[in-house]
C-alpha cells in the first residue's frame, strides 16, 4: 500500500478495479482543511484518461511492474508486435495502449512496462525523442524567414509534424515523442 505522499508520475496502481498509471499529480495543501493530491490517471488497459483527487489518508494499492527493452518489429490491424532482444520471445501490444505510436519505426528500441506477477504487457513507453527522415515537405517561400514560420511536412512513419521553413525533404530531424514538436535537425 502506497500513501498520499508516494504519488509520483508514473506510478500504477489498481483503481476502480484497473490498472492506472499516474501521469500528472499536484500536492494542494489548503490554508484551511486537509492536504490532498489532484491526478490525472491513464489506464494502461484501455488507454481512458481519468483525473481523481486523493485526499490526506488515503491508501492506495500500487502496483508492481517491471520495465524491459523491446525492439519494435511490426503492426497489423489490432496492434503493435514486440522482440525481447535478450531471449527473442515476442510480445503483443494493442494499438490504444500506445501513445504517439505514429513515432515508432521498426527496429527501434522502446520500454514496455510489465505487471510483475504474470508479466502482461500493460504499455510502451517511447524514447523521449527520435530522429526521422522527412519525406515530403512543402516549398519554403523566400524572404519569410523573420518570423517563427512553420510548414507542414511528412516522416517517414508517414505522420504529420510542423518544421521550420528551411528543413526540406531528405533531411533528418529530431522529434519529441510526448508532443509531437520538432526539436532540431540533424547533421550525419
Amino acid at each position: 500500500m502506497a500513501g498520499m505522499g508516494d504519488i509520483k508520475k508514473g506510478l500504477c496502481i489498481n483503481f476502480n478495479d484497473d490498472i492506472y498509471k499516474v501521469i500528472e499529480f499536484l500536492h494542494v495543501k489548503p490554508g484551511k482543511g486537509p492536504a490532498f493530491v489532484r491526478t490525472k490517471l491513464k489506464s494502461l488497459t484501455s488507454g481512458k484518461v481519468v483525473d481523481n483527487t486523493f485526499s490526506a489518508g488515503s491508501k492506495i494499492e500500487d502496483v508492481r511492474v517491471i520495465t524491459r527493452k523491446y525492439q519494435y518489429l511490426y503492426d497489423d490491424d489490432h496492434g503493435f508486435h514486440f522482440m525481447n532482444n535478450d531471449d527473442f520471445s515476442q510480445i503483443y501490444i494493442d494499438k490504444n495502449l500506445i501513445e504517439n505510436s505514429q513515432f515508432m519505426k521498426a527496429g527501434e528500441e522502446v520500454m514496455i512496462i510489465l505487471k510483475e506477477e504474470d508479466e502482461t504487457p500493460l504499455s510502451a513507453e517511447l524514447p523521449a525523442s527520435v530522429i526521422m527522415e522527412v519525406i515530403e515537405a512543402e516549398p519554403g517561400v523566400k524572404g519569410n524567414t523573420a518570423t517563427n514560420a512553420l510548414k507542414n511536412a511528412v516522416i517517414e512513419t508517414g505522420a504529420k509534424v510542423l518544421v521550420p521553413l528551411f528543413i526540406e525533404v531528405g533531411e533528418k530531424i529530431k522529434i519529441n515523442t510526448d508532443d509531437g514538436s520538432y526539436i532540431e535537425r540533424v547533421k550525419e
